[in-house]
């Protein structure tokens, strides 16, 4: 871990924040959707401010950064696209004929993929908790913003009305989209937090 390393001297956190700064700013320039595109980068900041200002309270390892990093990457992709129109899913329509966009559960996934090794590090180190207790909570971790992240799509549909399903949820008639969605992320947590139960064990420390 390198989570004691100061910030001036942390050129790969240097890089990775030069990364964020370029793809949240190419994400801007003519989306599909000017209105999804600002409603989706204003919880990427939000999310980054909260990693920036917390910073001075706990340092996440580079390597956590990372993970975050290509979770961001992914969402601001689908935020100038539009989740439902993204490239990724027009070639999917056309190689496999499907009929529905998938690509939301692709970031889904990949949000349990990336962010359970942050949550069990933060755990673990400034939380203090040890054993099979940091997998078991870092996993709860994702199930618990996965729903609230559904519960917000939610409350946001309600106020935008008439065409806020569509817009904030884009459950393209699947009455369990939700339920997915949070599955996918939990299936994503869980691989996360079985490798590093893995390697744990074959370290002897579990």
């Amino acid at each position: 871990m390198n989570n004691d390393i100061p910030f001036a001297r942390n050129a790969p956190l240097h890089y990775m924040i030069t990364v964020f700064v370029l793809c949240l700013g190419l994400s801007g320039l003519s989306p599909t959707n000017r209105q999804q595109w600002l409603a989706e980068s204003i919880a990427i900041a939000a999310l980054a401010l909260c990693i920036a200002f917390g910073y001075r309270w706990y340092r996440f390892s580079n390597l956590s950064y990372l993970l975050m990093l290509l979770f961001i990457v992914l969402h601001l992709y689908a935020a100038h696209f539009t989740y439902e129109g993204t490239p990724f899913d027009h070639w999917l329509k056309h190689a496999f004929h499907t009929k529905r966009s998938y690509y939301d559960r692709v970031v889904h996934f990949f949000f349990g993929l990336s962010f359970a090794f942050p949550f069990r590090e933060l755990l673990k180190n400034k939380g203090k908790i040890a054993g099979s207790w940091t997998f078991t909570l870092a996993l709860l971790a994702i199930l618990g913003c996965s729903a609230i992240f559904e519960i917000i799509e939610m409350l946001a549909a309600s106020v935008a009305g008439k065409g806020g399903e569509a817009k904030f949820i884009g459950a393209q008639g699947d009455v369990f989209d939700s339920q997915k969605d949070m599955g996918l992320a939990g299936l994503g947590g869980l691989l996360t937090v079985g490798m590093l139960a893995w390697v744990d064990w074959r370290k002897g420390k579990i």
